[in-house]
């Protein structure tokens, strides 16, 4: 194949690692995981970001995007488990997985990448409620500047063809947690549950 036309191809990569487990208390706690995004699509302000969001900002996510593109499909999350423990690797590696699913079958959809939520949702560091603002218009600032204030370093991948070692590295545990349970998670915490 002509690599030229590799290059010229819009691509959006997108992986979700690194869960850890937030809050100081059992009843406060609960994990977020980092979500990666490297793209050369023009639909998308910043072609590289992190952020943390935690399942119930995916919840969020998945009801505007339903909301906005009226009938069209959208896949379904995994389910949320009332038995779901946040020290259960298994458990934690499984929703991980169904996360970025999630985001892989949506981000093939068109529609949905004009979706102002997506873009506040994957680049920038607002919670539910500042996005929820800012995609009606009811801040001071657009879109695009709250997807360009996200701070933190992100790494620019060098080729196309470095793309599938760096996936493969975004799954090791190469996070900056500061403790280890064996996953990758952070953790302060015996045994908190649920989400």
């Amino acid at each position: 194949m002509d690599s030229s036309i590799d290059l010229n191809r819009e691509s959006i990569n997108v992986w979700v690692r690194d869960p850890r487990i937030q809050g100081k208390d059992f009843w406060n706690a609960h994990i977020d995981y980092e979500i990666c995004v490297h793209t050369n699509s023009m639909c998308f302000t910043k072609k590289t970001s992190c952020v943390r969001r935690r399942y119930s900002e995916f919840v969020w996510l998945r009801h505007k995007l339903q909301e906005n593109a009226l009938l069209m499909e959208l896949p379904d999350l995994p389910r949320k488990n009332p038995f779901f423990s946040l020290n259960n690797s298994h458990q934690v590696t499984q929703r991980m997985k169904g996360l970025q699913h999630f985001l892989e079958v949506i981000l093939q959809k068109p529609l949905v990448l004009s979706d102002s939520c997506l873009h506040l949702f994957l680049q920038s560091q607002l919670s539910v409620a500042q996005m929820e603002a800012c995609a009606a218009g009811q801040t001071r600032y657009s879109v695009a500047q709250a997807v360009q204030r996200s701070g933190g370093h992100v790494r620019r991948f060098r080729s196309q063809e470095e793309l599938p070692e760096l996936a493969q590295d975004c799954c090791d545990s190469d996070c900056e947690s500061t403790s280890s349970s064996g996953l990758g998670l952070s953790c302060d915490l015996e045994t908190p549950h649920a989400d």
